[in-house]
C-alpha cells in the first residue's frame, strides 16, 4: 500500500465496514507506522479490490475504532489485524486465507507470539476457519467497546 491508494482504501472501507467508519487519516497513519502491515490486492487491470492493515500491538487491548495510536509499543505483544477488507467481486477467491498465511509469517519474523483482532460483522466464523479463537480471559470483552456489542476479540497463537 501507498499513499496514492489511500482514496481506494477509504471508498472501500466504506463500502464494505458502513457502520465502523474511520478517518483516512487513521489509515494513513498506520501505514506511515508499519507500512510492512499495509498491503492492498489489486485486480489484473490494477483496481485495487481489497486491503488489509496491520501492526504490531498489545494483547487483549485493541485500539479503538477511529482513533490516532501514535506510536507502535516495542516490545508487541501480538500482531493486530486491523482491518482485512475485500469487495465482493473479490471473496470466495481464496485471497483473505493468502492475506492471513501472509500476516502470520510476517507477525513470526517479528518474533510476536500471537495475532489477534477484533471481528465484526458476523465475521467471527470466518476468522475461526483461520485458526483464531473468541478471547475468553476476563476482561476480554471489554475491550471492544468502539467495536460494537457483537464485536469479539479473536487471537490466534503462533507457539
Amino acid at each position: 500500500m501507498t499513499i496514492d491508494d489511500l482514496a481506494a482504501v477509504d471508498a472501500i472501507a466504506a463500502r464494505v465496514h458502513p457502520a465502523y467508519p474511520e478517518d483516512r487519516t487513521v489509515f494513513a497513519e498506520r501505514l506511515r507506522l508499519h507500512p510492512d502491515g499495509c498491503w492492498v490486492l489489486a485486480t489484473s487491470g490494477g483496481e485495487v479490490a481489497g486491503y488489509v492493515i496491520s501492526h504490531p500491538w498489545h494483547l487483549g487491548e485493541p485500539p479503538a475504532l477511529n482513533v490516532l495510536v501514535g506510536r507502535l509499543p516495542v516490545p508487541a505483544s501480538t500482531y493486530y489485524i486491523h482491518d482485512l477488507a475485500l469487495l465482493p467481486a473479490a471473496r470466495g477467491s481464496g485471497a483473505a486465507g493468502r492475506i492471513v498465511a501472509e500476516l502470520i509469517r510476517h507477525a513470526r519474523q517479528l518474533g510476536v507470539r500471537s495475532l489477534s483482532l477484533v471481528a465484526v460483522s458476523a465475521s467471527t466464523a470466518f476468522w475461526e476457519k483461520q485458526g483464531f479463537a473468541v478471547a475468553r480471559e476476563p476482561g476480554a470483552g471489554g475491550c471492544t467497546g468502539s467495536y460494537g456489542d457483537d464485536a469479539n476479540l479473536m487471537i490466534r497463537d503462533l507457539a
